[in-house]
């Protein structure tokens, strides 16, 4: 009898997981806690190493429907002076895009794929999990409803609010913010630059982010924002909350002036659609992600700052690399060590390395050293700096070009 999975949340990574597991032999079923799944929320970035996994698992062609293939990547300071420009996705060498694209859509599209190749009646909604136990024989998850699903396995992907990582750790406490608020909407704009353009201006205390995830039929761009300022430690502010509605008029004053000419911040955040503000969180690297038969994956494992677009492309890689190595390996309880040892190391890192603002940290040194702008960049920060800071964080993140592209597949060999 095959393995059979239990996979707790029906997000991007619990569904690539369903997919990665289907592919490779291994049976599963998908609980998703919602009631239903619509393609809410706004944009994201899959970077090219995560494509690959996607693209690999037969979803390709969606993908290239749903998202925008980015073309380069824009750093600058708050007056629009470009620090920092480099290709990116097929631009930049790489054999497969990056996306940008919006997370409802993405999450839809991984739904769907995930039902015709489960079956519908496999991937259920309105199932939110309060308590599992495991044993010899199995593992047993109990959800709200009063209904229970038996496995050989247990995946978390429920997220950075996760009900199996509260068993991990206990007393844990709630996410830790780093003082950031995120205001984040989409609006509908004018393209600009090159019309896959991504752009982050700014510094550490305040930035804008924006870049196109789909092409509307009047030449527009649905362009996802992300507008961030830092407050004090001592500022007052409902932590709990982790998404809700937001006013622009608490957050557009302070980027009134960011009229770069080639970009007018405050004109794309007038468009916006509807605006939601939560903290910038993340949690501590754990110990451990596995006990018996029970392991933790993406945001439930290693929730981490939205800093070098790159959450989502992790839980990607958690899912292909659990699906190989619990198909590789002899035992389930191998494969789950396997797994545990390669990508706990290896996420553990990206959260130091944000923690630290990864590639942002180019747009916190030329504030440091410039804050009133420059007319030589390079008497401000050289271009050595700048490319080690670039290359030193896709290659700790897993999608240096070179490596990527001439690595083997994690598709599992299927016998002939």
């Amino acid at each position: 009898m095959r393995m059979r999975a239990i996979i707790i949340g029906g997000g991007i990574g619990g569904l690539t997981t369903a997919l990665a597991l289907h592919a490779a032999g291994i049976g599963a079923e998908v609980f998703e806690s919602a009631a239903e799944v619509r393609p809410l929320g706004v944009g994201i970035n899959l970077q090219p190493h995560a494509v690959r996994e996607l693209t690999e698992l037969g979803l390709g062609e969606r993908l290239a429907e749903t998202g925008i293939a980015t073309r380069e990547l824009v750093y600058a300071n708050r007056f629009g002076q470009v620090i920092w420009r480099e290709d990116r996705g097929l631009a930049a060498g790489y054999r497969w895009p990056q996306y940008s694209i919006h997370r409802g859509r993405l999450q839809t599209l991984l739904w769907r794929a995930a039902q015709e190749r489960l079956g519908a009646g496999r991937v259920q909604a309105g199932k939110r999990l309060v308590a599992f136990a495991q044993d010899a024989a199995g593992v047993t998850a109990r959800f709200a409803d009063g209904s229970t699903a038996q496995g050989d396995l247990l995946i978390a992907a429920d997220g950075i609010h996760s009900v199996v990582r509260r068993h991990f750790a206990p007393d844990e406490g709630p996410p830790k913010w780093n003082g950031a608020i995120l205001w984040r909407a989409t609006s509908e704009a004018p393209p600009y630059l090159t019309g896959a353009s991504m752009v982050q201006a700014g510094s550490h205390d305040q930035k804008f982010v924006c870049y196109p995830i789909a092409a509307l039929p009047d030449g527009r761009r649905l362009t996802n924002w992300i507008a961030e300022i830092r407050f004090e430690p001592d500022h007052v502010w409902n932590r709990e909350d982790w998404n809700r509605p937001g006013r622009l008029e608490d957050v557009l004053p302070a980027f009134e002036r960011w009229n770069f000419g080639w970009f007018d911040v405050p004109d794309l955040m007038r468009r916006a659609e509807a605006l939601y503000e939560f903290p910038m969180v993340d949690r501590d690297p754990l110990p451990r992600w596995t006990e018996g038969r029970v392991t933790l994956l993406g945001d439930a494992a290693h929730p981490m700052y939205p800093i070098g677009s790159n959450g989502a492309s992790q839980a990607i890689l958690d899912a292909r690399r659990l699906a190989w190595h619990l198909a590789m390996q002899p035992r389930r309880e191998d494969g789950l060590a396997a797994y545990e040892a390669e990508r706990r190391p290896a996420t553990a890192a990206i959260v130091a390395a944000n923690r630290g603002l990864g590639p942002d940290l180019v747009l916190e040194l030329v504030h440091q050293r410039a804050p009133d702008g420059f007319t030589d960049l390079h008497s401000v920060i050289s271009r050595q700096e700048l490319e080690e800071t670039a290359s030193n964080y896709k290659k700790l993140a897993g999608f240096d070009p070179e490596l990527l592209n001439r690595r083997e597949s994690w598709s599992v060999p299927r016998a002939a």
